[in-house]
């Protein structure tokens, strides 16, 4: 006979079981369905959920926002701000329905939510060929939507800083800015996900009380906690796998100090998270990998210094940048079409250069002397492989769209031919990685939830 659970509501204990208890789930949910599910949810609990219009996608669609109230303190979660990182959907839906359904969960935590399933519709709705089947890392990448920077709901904050300046503000953008400044949110949860390796996290200022809780939940469901290399050279580490989000400022000035371009044409603007800081809000960011590797949290030694893997993986991602700027210059005379496709395909073949040269950089600094870690090589590596993916599979589409719609000359065929044949070269040796495997996203939920759940018993106090 199994004993009861007599941990208290919001205790860590606590938020690991919950976090484990996610039922299972299969593949993401198109839009029309998430939509579907959440007005479900709000309709069996009309006593404690509304919804209203937060916004206008730019294609005409409403962005609804659900209010949950629970409570005094105010907590504002987002899904679909990167469209193609839609773990946050579930997530989304499962906050809202266990707070709906468990009174003593809304009375520990104190608090009214505020929820938006998906920010960026229209985008959203680009990635959906791949929804029904996230396991085959090439069938995701031969349908991966990401827009351009300067089209990211994101990264289209106002931004000045030196001789960066950017106010272009998407209109989901402002819908997100005034959510943000009607909520003065005391912990704002933008959902996000990674691709392979290992969970890891950011926070917007420090918070000791949270890294242990945080750092026990990826391990408590079986999934490694990052180790290797962060996502920009100029990221603080807080705790092992969690990292200080940091803003645009800081940004601008580390690149400018390795002789780059802090700001190149087509750059975005300050996040959302930075947005939020005028509140005092606590921001909180899960990246979850669709994929899991075991080199991903292993930080023995290898044979290689730090300077000759950032050298190495540098110059792979300046020839891929060359393929990908080559392919597209040629195709410029030809194309008909403006798509979301041509726009980001050129934004990330420009910004792979950039992280090239960022790595080349960063290998001549006298830090990189040292040995690189097992998983340090393989999170550059893989950079390289999912880029190669991610970047060459969306200039294959957009390239594509042209044949598509029947305005494609047989000069942008052959290139689009090109292409095909390139990323099935990209996707063969990526196949070809030994200990890769797939995540089950009931897990990758559970630990984003557990995350949201930690932020929010921090913030009343309870850890």
């Amino acid at each position: 006979m199994s004993q009861p659970d007599t941990a208290a509501v919001g205790s860590p204990e606590d938020i690991l079981r919950r976090a484990a208890a996610v039922p299972p789930l299969s593949g993401f949910p198109p839009l029309d369905d998430l939509l579907r599910r959440f007005d479900a949810v709000a309709s069996a609990h009309p006593e404690l959920i509304s919804s209203r219009r937060a916004g206008t996608s730019r294609l005409g669609e409403a962005i609804p926002v659900y209010r949950l109230t629970g409570g005094q303190r105010r907590h504002l979660v987002v899904g679909g701000v990167h469209p193609n990182e839609p773990i946050g959907s579930w997530t989304a839906l499962h906050l809202i329905t266990q707070l709906a359904q468990d009174p003593d969960l809304r009375q520990a935590l104190n608090a009214s939510w505020e929820i938006v399933p998906c920010v960026d519709p229209d985008s959203y709705r680009l990635n959906e060929g791949w929804f029904a089947d996230p396991t085959d890392r090439s069938h995701y990448a031969r349908h991966f939507y990401r827009p351009a920077g300067d089209e990211q709901v994101e990264w289209t904050f106002p931004f000045s800083h030196k001789a960066a300046y950017f106010d272009r503000m998407l209109p989901e953008t402002q819908a997100l800015a005034r959510l943000i400044d009607q909520t003065e949110p005391e912990l704002y949860v933008p959902l996000h996900n990674s691709e392979m390796g290992g969970v890891y996290y950011y926070l917007s200022r420090p918070v000791p009380q949270l890294y242990d809780l945080l750092s026990r939940l990826p391990g408590h469901l079986g999934l490694p906690l990052h180790q290797g290399e962060p996502e920009a050279g100029n990221l603080e580490v807080l705790s092992p796998g969690i990292y200080a989000t940091g803003d645009s400022a800081q940004a601008y000035d580390w690149a400018e100090d390795l002789g780059l371009d802090p700001h190149p044409p087509g750059s975005g603007g300050a996040s959302s998270t930075e947005y939020a800081r005028r509140f005092g809000t606590l921001g909180l960011i899960a990246e979850l990998p669709q994929w899991r590797h075991h080199q991903a949290d292993d930080t023995r030694p290898v044979a290689e210094s730090y300077a000759d893997l950032l050298t190495r993986t540098g110059r792979q991602l300046a020839q891929l940048s060359d393929v990908l700027l080559s392919v597209l210059s040629q195709a410029e005379p030809y194309l008909r079409l403006d798509t979301p496709f041509i726009r980001g395909a050129r934004s990330f073949a420009a910004g792979i250069a950039q992280s090239a040269e960022a790595s080349l950089a960063r290998a001549q600094q006298p830090s990189s002397g040292r040995l690189a870690s097992v998983a340090e090589r393989f999170g550059c590596e893989d950079v390289v492989r999912m880029f190669r993916l991610r970047y060459g599979g969306m200039t294959w589409r957009a390239l594509e769209a042209e044949v598509q719609a029947g305005v494609a000359a047989v000069e942008l065929r052959r290139l689009a031919a090109r292409m095909a044949t390139h990323f099935a070269e990209w996707a063969t040796e990526a196949e070809s990685l030994d200990g890769a495997e797939p995540i089950a996203i009931a897990d990758l939920v559970g630990v984003q939830y557990g995350a949201i759940l930690a932020g929010a018993a921090h913030c009343q106090g309870l850890l």
